[in-house]
């Protein structure tokens, strides 16, 4: 890839399924570098046909970013979200599937979105925030509001800004018959109010209420705990009522839900246990928990303990929760891969989609003969497909063939490596094209973030980037990386710097001992961002084999890190330790304690506005090495958060290519 073909990834969202099963619906988001914005469109993709490409998708929408589509019911319409081109936040709208204009629904002042249809296909439900009364005026001046007065530790968010003063809440709008009909969005009714959000709402069974997600525990202050809650909705709603806990963290729950599917007498939870205290959260795999319901509407309750029905030590769950017949879809986190499963109620697991698949997105419907089955999953060679699961996966439209079409994508092999102890290390190798790079290849050591995160086999921009280039990249998934099990993950718990340091180098040196014919040995660099920026910074601290170093949005100083990140108040505390009980042991796994040692060629990347790893650890990074005399530059982007790489302005990501390659054509040239 050049850093131009950034316009060329095409990735699909979740999909949503007609009634029938005959067509899925799907957002498709591309990068547009001339408007210097992200558009996205929804497809209508007939499940009948099959081949590369996009078949016999057609395009529903042209809007300048429509996303989160939802099929109504009765398959008559789509609702989705669509951002103005003129600027401005998303609304949900709705449209027939046959075409036709689309209708607002929505005017929240600071947008909406996730919209849900309501079992009956007459209302809507979606989640906006609501902003305290003289904040967030468009076009007035922000700084001339009152100052603000907090009292929480989560009081923003990286991409988002500070949330405490315009929480989340769940309302809902009545959508008519004919949308066509309407001259303006109609009156939309908050079910939720508050200082704590309420988020992911989906439908009951019956239509009267929804189950959702809610921090609103008494010691909220003191864990990361996160509760199901039940929200009435009656058709005659008026406004807020209180929330219901459907698991509660008064009463002792452990549990931080990170998604809701309740089903006609059961509820389904994708959650994590964060043991007594709510805040053991390194490694704490998430899992799929199963708990019978009770009652009707408002009424409804759970009757019993939530039942986990995945491995709590193996297992790690993404983020689809999707009924199908009286099972459910899941997607599991595992080497690299990222799994479509279904699970029975008493536990027992299918896979449906199996690596090298990374699953974006998933829905079903039941119909004749069975649940129907739909996915959207990224490949070694695509950035998003549709597959119809049903007899087999078959690839019914795919987006990325100009991609493919360009002779710039190369395909990584799979490589193994055995730390110092004996310890096995999954990863990756990806060379050059020979016929363009001859080599021998300068090599460079890719980390990625998290740390509880991994590297898959998706077809991955950063790589292809840099392999087009000339330089073989090597990347894996070191101690404490997710899809290996929890004693994977936990293994650098107050140990950051240890095993996963041996986990890496083992990899890079596995593949230069490996491929010594077409790699130089003598000519390695190491980049990685967030986690992967600290790894970066720390390898620095503890050898000089590297020629040049990128560290980009790093983790570096645990001390500033806990007041300044947005997580910071517990990350640091569980990962490194608390610097205020056992200083010694931080500053041991601190970059910032050994930034002394560091002599390094080393080029700082961050963004100005990342409150997750914020922009003070990369300028006193950057500072602490030139005034030491260690080569050293800085590149700072303005309006930026911590995402920059993945969803940051076009342009901005087109100049972070560029410039990364111009430091390694200067540190690491590809012809000497």
């Amino acid at each position: 890839m050049l850093p131009t073909d950034l316009d060329l990834l095409r990735t699909p969202g979740a999909p949503t399924l007609l009634p029938d099963a005959t067509a899925a619906v799907v957002a498709v988001t591309r990068t547009d570098l001339e408007a210097d914005a992200y558009r996205g469109e929804l497809w209508l993709v007939p499940l009948d046909g099959s081949g590369e490409g996009t078949g016999r998708a057609r395009r529903l929408t042209h809007g300048h970013r429509d996303s989160a589509p939802e099929v109504s019911p009765d398959g008559r319409l789509v609702a989705f979200c669509r951002a103005p081109l003129t600027g401005g936040p998303p609304q949900v709208h709705v449209m027939p599937l046959t075409g036709g204009e689309p209708v607002r629904l929505t005017d929240a002042p600071l947008g909406a979105g996730d919209p849900r249809w309501s079992p009956d296909g007459t209302r809507l439900a979606f989640v906006a925030r609501v902003p305290q009364h003289g904040r967030y005026v468009r076009d007035a001046d922000p700084s001339a509001e009152a100052p603000r007065h907090i009292t929480t530790f989560a009081y923003r968010s990286d991409g988002v800004g500070f949330v405490h003063d315009r929480p989340q809440h769940v309302h809902v709008v009545e959508v008519p018959a004919d949308p066509a009909e309407l001259t303006s969005p109609p009156a939309a009714v908050a079910l939720t109010s508050g200082d704590a959000e309420v988020t992911g709402p989906r439908w009951t069974a019956d239509g009267l209420a929804l189950v959702a997600r809610s921090t609103r525990h008494a010691a909220r202050e003191h864990d990361v705990r996160r509760d199901a809650v039940l929200v009435a909705a009656p058709r005659d709603a008026a406004g807020p009522a209180p929330v219901v806990a459907l698991t509660d963290a008064d009463a002792g729950s452990t549990l931080a839900v990170d998604a809701v599917l309740p089903t006609t007498d059961v509820l389904w939870l994708l959650a994590s246990d964060l043991g007594p205290d709510g805040t053991d959260t390194v490694a704490s795999l998430t899992g799929l928990y199963r708990v019978p319901l009770t009652g009707a509407g408002h009424a409804t309750r759970t009757a019993g303990v939530p039942q986990r029905l995945t491995d709590a030590e193996r297992v790690g769950l993404g983020g689809v929760l999707v009924a199908s017949g009286d099972d459910v879809l899941v997607t599991v986190e595992d080497r690299g891969a990222v799994t479509l499963a279904r699970v029975a109620p008493d536990g027992t697991t299918t896979v449906l989609l199996e690596a090298p698949h990374v699953v974006l997105g998933a829905a079903a419907v039941d119909g004749d003969g069975g649940p129907h089955v739909v996915a959207t999953a990224a490949t070694p060679t695509s950035a998003g497909s549709v597959l119809a699961l049903d007899g087999g996966p078959r690839v019914v439209a795919d987006w990325s063939a100009p991609l493919r079409a360009t002779g710039r994508t190369v395909l990584p092999s799979e490589l193994t490596a055995t730390a110092p102890d004996g310890y096995p290390v999954h990863g990756w190798l990806a060379l050059p094209d020979a016929a363009r790079h001859p080599g021998p290849h300068p090599t460079l050591l890719m980390i990625h973030g998290g740390p509880f995160a991994q590297y898959t086999h998706a077809l991955f921009d950063e790589v292809q980037v840099l392999t087009d280039a000339g330089y073989a990249v090597v990347l894996g998934n070191p101690r404490g990386s997710s899809g290996y099990g929890r004693s994977h993950g936990r293994a650098i718990r107050r140990a950051m710097g240890t095993v996963d340091t041996d986990d890496v180098l083992a990899l890079l040196d596995a593949a230069l001992d490996g491929h010594g014919d077409v790699l130089d040995a003598g000519r390695v660099g190491v980049l990685g961002g967030s986690y992967g920026g600290y790894l970066t910074a720390w390898l620095t601290t503890r050898t000089d084999r590297f020629a040049a170093a990128v560290v980009e949005r790093g983790f570096l100083d645990p001390v500033s890190f806990t007041g300044s990140s947005d997580i910071g108040w517990w990350f640091g505390l569980q990962y490194v330790g608390d610097h205020g009980v056992d200083a010694d042991l931080v500053a041991a796994q601190s970059p910032m304690a050994h930034v002394g040692a560091v002599t390094t060629p080393t080029l700082v990347v961050h963004s100005e506005q990342d409150w997750r790893c914020p922009v003070e650890q990369g300028q006193r990074w950057y500072v602490e090495l030139r005034r030491r005399g260690v080569p050293a530059e800085l590149l700072l982007f303005p309006g930026e958060g911590h995402e920059l790489s993945r969803s940051g302005r076009p342009s901005h990501r087109r100049a972070r290519f560029e410039h990364l390659l111009a430091w390694w054509a200067r540190h690491l040239p590809v012809t000497v």
